[in-house]
């Protein structure tokens, strides 16, 4: 079933699951330490665990370690499930879910539940009916949540078929439910009568008054209040949209597949891989993936490397149509809607508000990143100069050369420093979970520790289960890390919030009692099973949040002579543990901040619960734990080598930043170049093509060259490629945008690392930001948090300052 833009309202949707921005568009983020940090550091790298650490909290801490870095003791631990209880609870503890069948006795019982709440709302008449309104959407959300997120989780991760084709009935029915409740103007109209009482609306809590707006917005977006005929036409399109969008993420391909080139054309290029593809002295080179990326960056001959980029950046006729036929159809939908252009309609509900303010940014960030450009352009225009040869522009830098001479001069760096491999052995996966856990420990009172996960709890028999405790409020949420690879399993990161923050209310337990079977009692039944707790502070009971970290982390089968996980000096035979290359701690950290935020954000309504905010505000905790993965402060909770347990030296680390930082500025003007062009497609009107349609490629080279340093070539018409346009339309600038306030914040709250384990500076962050969710108005967050009153209400003026803060780490 296909989810339309007009199903919104009574389910928050979060970031598309598995696609996480990181891995999308794949931007290199660099992190700079001075030397005299890093030499302080070295002097200390051995710190204890925390402050007053007692001995449970060791013995969580070393057993995190050791459930992802020995295979005998994770098995000797997760064996305990079986001897300790051997009662089937459920995937989850859902105690639907102990087989297949449950997914349809767990979307039957939900539904029912969701209809005695549309009845109650659709017969409320008196003020005190109309009181209740907003919890009582919230919960009718959270319900068809309970479903629609985890069988979807489910039904693409799950290896049993059987298993997943029940999570995709399942799934199937609540969300064709969804839709005829977004499309029920009897629940708008109940909606708009109590934000019109101001007796109602006086006695809503903050989270009330701002999950009533959300779904008061949504309803509109969703032309609800258009005559029947606008309506229907509005489906139609929200339809087609999806149809073509998926149409054209799925068949992006280039105007020319391959090209031929005699194999002396392509001197430079690994030779094993031009044998791969030479046949009788030609070689047939593929214009899109691996081996044309590597001919840009090794190829010598400049006249093969410019027919190379021109192939490359040259979508088929096909692609551009169907992405102009995208485009056309959303600019009619929101003319339909009452906006005047698709990005007017897409930015309503975010920080950014409109076009404008998220030009105004971009025009910012360009401005402060330009200088730095022109930069790292000189030092590869100094090598082409040295390189000159006839025909080959030796006085100016080409698009085609840019890759080639990028790749030179990183490559004459890296000469001097030590191999990726030498890092990785300080970043077994074990150190970097229990320097998470250490971490949080310090800088929010959290910690990560290993529960037994009871049988068939799991997707996995590899899936580890962490409960996140917390100093004052005890357990807090479940984290299941799903961190290791294995045939079929998807290769991107991910962070899925499965069951979100919120309070369960006296009535819904009394709704379950007597309980029925397989519940034990009313509060378990209140939340089918999954994990719960009593706040120790008001006493009400809580559903945790319950998230499922994916990875795709490669294991090791060497073995050494040295025992990681024991303090005797005898040698004897262990297998080597996870390690992580450094981009992978980071893609680790980031997903944490993800998981983070969701464990934080403990709201009372699960609508603004955890990461369910402003799509342009929802990268920001992630991208500011990136920053603490380089920390030299937080590094020296955690990283040892594998073997020798040795501090990890930091000049090490030290100098792969230095290397990576080079041509950073350049690859953040093409990010920029990109949410630019974003910005002009979808602020395209439905009359934008005077009748001939929209000339896609006209606009792309004319943002292409007016945002870029390094000018396009006519000729190109790479926006063919550009798949994002589908799942960010009009949102592409966000990553940047929340990378911009990141690094803001590292540098006024954390000191640019000097405070990385501070716990006031990590008292800030968690009070001004993570608490809320999506709670609060996204400028109120950052204005708490940096103390600058000035940008709490937003506008164009706040996102142009934020435009200057810059992306330099």
């Amino acid at each position: 079933m296909r989810l339309s833009p007009n199903a919104v309202m009574f389910k928050r949707l979060q970031r598309p699951a598995w696609i996480c921005t990181r891995c999308l568009k794949n931007p290199q983020r660099r992190y700079r330490a001075t030397s005299a940090t890093a030499v302080a550091v070295d002097e200390r790298l051995d710190l204890p665990l925390a402050n007053g650490a007692n001995s449970s909290v060791s013995h969580d801490d070393r057993t995190l370690r050791m459930i992802f870095d020995s295979e005998p003791f994770w098995k000797e631990f997760s064996r305990r499930r079986w001897h300790s209880n051997s009662t089937n609870k459920g995937l989850f503890q859902n105690r639907y879910l102990t087989r297949p069948e449950g997914f349809q006795e767990f979307a039957t019982n939900t539904l029912q539940k969701c209809k005695r709440i549309v009845a109650k709302v659709m017969g409320a008449s008196t003020v005190d009916d109309f009181k209740s309104l907003a919890r009582d959407l919230d919960r009718l959300s959270d319900l068809l949540c309970r479903v629609i997120d985890l069988s979807d989780f489910v039904r693409s991760t799950h290896p049993d078929g059987s298993i997943q084709a029940a999570a995709s009935q399942a799934y199937g029915q609540m969300f064709e439910y969804m839709n005829i409740l977004n499309t029920t103007t009897g629940l708008n109209d109940q909606l708009k009568k109590a934000l019109s009482m101001p007796e109602v609306t006086q006695s809503w809590s903050g989270e009330e008054k701002i999950v009533a707006q959300i779904l008061a917005k949504d309803f509109s977006r969703s032309a609800i209040d258009l005559p029947e005929s606008s309506r229907q036409k509005f489906v139609e399109l929200s339809s087609e949209i999806a149809e073509i969008g998926t149409d054209f993420v799925d068949h992006m391909e280039p105007a020319k597949s391959y090209l031929e080139f005699p194999s002396s054309k392509m001197r430079g290029m690994d030779p094993t891989v031009v044998k791969q593809l030479t046949r009788w002295g030609t070689v047939t080179l593929p214009t899109v993936g691996t081996p044309a990326t590597m001919a840009l960056r090794n190829v010598e001959d400049p006249d093969a490397r410019r027919e190379i980029y021109m192939a490359s950046r040259t979508a088929s006729y096909e692609s551009i149509s169907r992405l102009e036929a995208l485009l056309e159809t959303r600019a009619e939908l929101a003319q339909i809607s009452g906006y005047d252009t698709f990005a007017h309609m897409t930015l309503s509900d975010k920080m950014a508000k409109t076009p404008d303010a998220v030009n105004s940014f971009l025009e910012a960030l360009v401005a402060d990143n330009r200088p730095r450009v022109k930069e790292e352009l000189s030092d590869l225009l100094e090598l082409k100069k040295a390189d000159a040869r006839s025909g080959n522009f030796p006085t100016e830098l080409n698009a085609w050369d840019r890759d080639y001479y990028k790749s030179r001069l990183v490559s004459s760096l890296r000469s001097t420093t030590r191999t990726p491999d030498v890092l990785s052995a300080y970043f077994s996966l074990g150190t970097v979970m229990q320097g998470l856990s250490r971490l949080f420990h310090r800088v929010y009172g959290l910690r990560l520790v290993p529960h037994e996960a009871s049988p068939e709890e799991t997707w996995n028999d590899d899936v580890r289960r962490l409960d996140v405790i917390d100093e004052d409020d005890g357990h807090i949420a479940v984290v299941y890390c799903d961190l290791f690879a294995r045939p079929g399993k998807a290769p991107n990161p991910a962070h899925f919030t499965l069951r979100c923050s919120r309070l369960i209310s006296p009535s819904e337990i009394a709704e379950s009692s007597p309980p029925h079977s397989p519940f034990s009692t009313p509060a378990e039944a209140a939340n089918d099973g999954m994990a719960t707790a009593v706040d120790r502070h008001s006493g009400a009971l809580y559903q945790l949040p319950t998230i499922a970290l994916i990875c795709d982390f490669q294991t090791h089968s060497s073995t050494a002579s040295h025992s990681l996980f024991s303090s005797s000096t005898s040698h004897t035979t262990t297998q080597r543990p996870t390690l992580l290359t450094f981009n992978e701690v980071r893609t680790l950290f980031h997903e944490m901040g993800h998981a983070l935020h969701s464990i934080l954000g403990r709201t009372t309504l699960q609508n603004v619960a955890g990461t369910r905010c402003a799509t342009d505000f929802a990268e920001l905790p992630s991208i500011l734990m990136e920053s603490f993965a380089a920390a030299p402060h937080a590094l020296a909770l955690f990283a040892r080598h594998w073997e020798s347990d040795a501090p990890l030296p930091y000049a090490l680390l030290r100098d792969r930043l230095r290397v990576d930082a080079r041509c950073e500025a350049a690859e953040t003007e093409a990010q920029i170049v990109l949410a630019a062009l974003d910005q002009r497609y979808h602020a395209l009107s439905a009359a934008a093509g005077g009748g001939g349609g929209i000339d896609s490629t006209r606009v792309y080279l004319e943002v292409a060259n007016r945002w870029a340093s390094v000018p396009e070539p006519q000729g190109t018409a790479w926006q063919g490629f550009f798949g994002h346009l589908f799942g960010y339309g009009a949102t592409y600038y966000a990553y940047l945008f929340d990378r911009a306030i990141a690094g803001k914040v590292w540098k006024e709250v954390f000191g640019a690392g000097e405070k990385a384990v501070d716990r006031d500076a990590g008292q800030r962050m968690r009070e001004e930001v993570l608490k809320w969710g999506g709670g609060r108005d996204g400028w109120r967050c950052i204005a708490g948090v940096l103390g600058r009153p000035e940008l709490g209400e937003g506008g164009q003026a706040a996102m142009e300052e934020v435009g200057r803060w810059g992306v330099e780490d």
